[in-house]
């Protein structure tokens, strides 16, 4: 398959983990992702806001890109997180603002 046809997590594991590969595409972003209670939008918001409160900084590299794809605006994400740092901790809040700004600036 091109690499155009992946999806980012087929690009992220390839073959290594074929499984986790299927179970993320079909089933989290498949179906879980396509489930009308909510929007896309507020599953954004929500998925930003539990990765910054389980100190998953780093998948927040996709997901605030895929948030504003959803109709997210950076105002929103920047006070999601600031919100969340009174339950999660301010050290997580930093560090998932200063991925924030890094990626608003590319």
């Amino acid at each position: 398959m091109p690499d155009s046809d992946q999806t980012p997590m087929q690009k992220m594991m390839g073959d290594f983990a074929p499984t986790f590969v299927s179970l993320t595409d079909d089933v989290l972003f498949g179906q879980v992702w396509a489930r009308p209670e909510l929007s896309k939008r507020d599953r954004s918001l929500i998925t930003i806001s539990s990765l910054v409160s389980a100190g998953n900084i780093e998948q927040l590299s996709a997901h605030i890109p895929m948030g504003i794809t959803n109709g997210l605006n950076k105002d929103e994400i920047i006070e999601a997180i600031t919100h969340v740092a009174f339950y999660a901790g301010w050290p997580r809040a930093v560090s998932a603002l200063t991925l924030a700004q890094e990626i608003s600036t590319d």
